[in-house]
C-alpha cells in the first residue's frame, strides 16, 4: 500500500490518500482517504474520481462498439440460424438474407453509435432517433412479408440472446472491463430490444387496425347502396300501389311490387336490376367476409403440390379475358412457357383472380398485364394495370400500408444489393405522383378483397408489394418460395 500527502493552498489542511490496490474486474484504484480539516479537498478528489470512472466507461464502451461492428456478419448469421431453428417461425426460411436482415443492420449501427456517445449529448439523442425510425420500418416490413405477430416477437428474443452472448464473450476476452461498463451495456441492450418490440409490434398492430377500418368502410358503402335501393323502391311502391306502406322492406313486398300490372315496364326492369345488384353485392361481400374470417381464424390450410404455374396462369387469364374485352381492355400474359413450382394451386388461383378482377374493374383505358418469372429460391407474379392508381376508398388503409412497406423493403434491398454489386428486385417507385381523382365506379369489397390476398400471402409464406401512381397505374408483386 502506498501513501501520498496533499496540502491545501494555505498548507494548513492535510489530506492523506492511501492507494490500496485494484478491485476485481473494475480496473479502477481503491483509495482510502484521511484528512485533518479539508472537506473541500475531499470533494475535489471524489469529483475527479467520478470523472475518471465516466471517461473510462466511455472508452470501454467505444471498444465494445468497435467489436460489435467487426462481428456484425457473425451476429446476423447467428440470429438467422436461431430463427431458422425455431419451429414457431415458419416465414423466415423463405426469405433471402437481405429480406431477413431488413432494417436490423442500420438499427445496430444506431445502437453502436449510442454506445460511443457521451450520455445526454446530441450524438446519443440522434442515435435514439435513428433506432426509433428503424424499429418502425422493421415492423412495417415484417407485416408486408407476411409475418405473424408471434413470429415478430420471437425474432426479437433471438436477437437479444445473440447480442448478449457476443457482449459476454467480449467481456471474457477483456477482463479489464469494469462493472460500470457492463451495467451500462446491459441497460442499453435491454432498452434496444424492449423498444424494438414495442415500436415494431405497435406498427404491425396499426396496420392491422387500418385493414379493419377499410372493412368497415366496405360495409358502410354496401349498406348505403342497399339504403338507396330501398328509397327508390319506396317511390315506385307509392306510384304503383297507393295502399302499400312506403316502409316495406321485405323480399315478399319487393316481389309483390314487381308483380303489379300498373307499374311501367321500364321501371319494373330497372327495379329488378337494382334489387338483383344489391342482393348480389351483399352476397359477394358476405362470402368474402366468410373467407377472410376463415383465413384469420386459421381454419384454412395450405395443400402443397408441384404444378406448372405457367399453365395455371394461362388458363386463368383465358377465363378473365372476355371480362376485360367487354370493357374494351386488353389482358396479356408475359413469362416462360413452363415454370414448375411447389405451392397451393387453388389458393394461388384465388389470389391472382382477385387481383385481376379488381384491376379490370377499376381500369378505364388500356388494360392489364400479368407477368411472372423465377429467381434462384423464389418465383414471382406481377399484376399491372393502366388504371388511375389506388386511391382513397375502402382499400386505402391497407394499400397505404403496403406502399409504405414496399418503400421500406426497397430501401433495405437496394443497400444489400449495392454492397454485392447487384440491383434490387423490389417494385420500383412508379413515375408520376399519387392519384388525385376518385376511382371509376368505386365499389364496396375492394378493401376486403385486398385483405384476402394479404392473408393468402401469409398462408403461403409469400410477400406482397405494391406500387401505384396516377401516371403509371397500379402494380402488385407477389413473391413465393419455389419449394416448401
Amino acid at each position: 500500500m502506498a501513501e501520498a500527502t496533499a496540502f491545501a493552498a494555505d498548507r494548513k489542511f492535510v489530506l492523506v490518500i492511501s492507494f490500496i490496490g485494484l478491485p476485481d474486474g473494475t480496473g479502477h484504484p481503491l483509495m482510502s482517504v484521511r484528512m485533518t480539516k479539508s472537506p473541500i479537498a475531499l470533494h475535489w478528489l471524489l469529483r475527479n474520481k467520478v470523472d475518471f470512472v465516466i471517461e473510462k466507461t466511455i472508452e470501454q464502451l467505444a471498444l465494445l462498439s468497435a467489436h460489435l461492428a467487426a462481428r456484425r456478419t457473425a451476429i446476423l448469421a447467428a440470429w438467422r440460424a436461431a430463427a431458422d431453428a425455431d419451429p414457431a417461425q415458419t416465414t423466415v426460411s423463405f426469405l433471402t438474407r437481405a429480406q431477413f436482415n431488413d432494417h436490423i443492420p442500420p438499427l445496430l449501427d444506431a445502437f453502436e453509435d449510442k454506445l460511443r456517445a457521451r450520455p445526454g449529448g446530441n450524438r446519443a439523442a440522434a442515435a435514439d432517433e435513428a433506432k426509433t425510425r428503424e424499429d418502425v420500418k422493421h415492423g412495417l416490413q415484417r407485416w408486408q412479408q407476411g409475418y405473424r405477430l408471434s413470429e415478430l416477437m420471437h425474432e426479437w428474443g433471438h436477437l437479444h440472446l445473440c447480442l448478449s452472448r457476443e457482449v459476454e464473450a467480449f467481456a471474457e476476452q477483456h477482463r479489464e472491463i469494469g462493472r460500470e461498463t457492463m451495467a451500462t451495456v446491459h441497460h442499453e441492450l435491454i432498452g434496444l430490444i424492449s423498444e424494438g418490440i414495442n415500436r415494431s409490434a405497435g406498427e404491425y398492430a396499426r396496420l392491422q387496425q387500418a385493414e379493419a377500418a377499410g372493412h368497415v368502410q366496405d360495409l358502410q358503402h354496401a349498406l348505403t347502396k342497399v339504403s338507396e335501393i330501398e328509397q327508390r323502391r319506396g317511390v315506385w311502391i307509392r306510384q304503383a300501389v297507393h295502399d302499400l306502406r312506403t316502409n316495406v322492406q321485405s323480399v315478399s313486398s319487393a316481389a309483390a311490387v314487381l308483380g303489379e300490372t300498373k307499374i311501367a315496364e321500364s321501371e319494373r326492369i330497372e327495379f329488378a336490376t337494382l334489387v338483383q345488384q344489391g342482393v348480389g353485392s351483399v352476397a359477394v361481400m358476405l362470402g368474402d367476409l366468410m373467407a377472410l374470417a376463415r383465413l384469420e381464424a386459421g381454419q384454412e390450410r395450405r395443400e402443397i403440390t408441384s404444378f406448372d404455374a405457367a399453365t395455371l396462369l394461362g388458363e386463368l387469364c383465358a377465363t378473365m379475358r372476355p371480362v376485360a374485352m367487354e370493357r374494351n381492355l386488353f389482358l396479356k400474359m408475359e413469362g416462360p412457357a413452363v415454370l414448375y413450382v411447389e405451392g397451393d394451386g387453388g389458393k394461388l388461383h384465388r389470389m391472382v383472380q382477385n387481383l385481376l378482377f379488381n384491376a379490370i374493374k377499376y381500369t378505364v383505358f388500356g388494360g392489364v398485364t400479368v407477368s411472372f418469372g423465377a429467381e434462384k429460391e423464389s418465383w414471382w407474379i406481377i399484376v399491372k394495370d393502366t388504371g388511375p392508381g389506388l386511391l382513397a376508398g375502402p382499400a386505402a388503409p391497407i394499400a397505404s400500408g403496403l406502399k409504405e412497406a414496399t418503400a421500406c423493403a426497397r430501401e433495405s434491398d437496394e443497400n444489400e444489393a449495392a454492397s454485392e454489386g447487384n440491383r434490387s428486385t423490389v417494385l420500383p417507385l412508379p413515375p408520376g405522383g399519387p392519384a388525385t381523382a376518385p376511382r371509376h365506379s368505386q365499389q364496396a369489397g375492394e378493401g376486403i378483397g385486398l385483405s384476402i390476398v394479404k392473408r393468402l400471402c401469409e398462408l403461403l409464406d409469400a410477400s406482397l408489394e405494391l406500387a401505384s401512381s396516377a401516371a403509371a397505374g397500379t402494380s402488385f408483386r407477389v413473391v413465393f418460395p419455389r419449394k416448401y
